[in-house]
């Protein structure tokens, strides 16, 4: 059974507060500079809050003894105008910790085909 949930967010509204902070913090002009160093330093929790569609693919097979029980899920969203794909690991909290790789897309459109092929 395939499941696709829709998130109820702004597509471009986490580098949009995260730029506005920056800039009230740093001055006019600085946000974006500072934001995409922000954004590279904590990658996978942007693109995770910035996720507008989500689908569950698995459970994540580690292949060591780890109690952690991990979920793989590939979502899709934008961040900066950019459309993306990602297969993210989630843990049992709905939190993501890790990122096992992403595409960056020319639509949304695009970005909702890629989740769908998603294996």
């Amino acid at each position: 059974m395939t499941m696709i949930g829709q998130i109820e967010t702004a597509p471009d509204g986490v580098m949009a507060a995260l730029v506005a902070g920056l800039e009230i913090e740093f001055g006019r002009g600085a946000g974006e500079a500072l934001a995409a160093r922000f954004l590279a330093a904590e990658e996978v929790d942007f693109r995770w809050d910035a996720r507008v569609r989500e689908r569950w693919l698995g459970t994540y097979e580690a292949g060591d003894d780890d109690e952690l029980m991990l979920d793989r899920v590939a979502i899709c969203g934008a961040i900066g105008g950019e459309w993306f794909m990602a297969i993210m690991l989630v843990d049992g909290d709905g939190e993501a910790c890790g990122m096992l790789g992403c595409r960056t897309l020319t639509s949304a459109a695009m970005a909702h085909q890629t989740l769908l092929a998603a294996r």
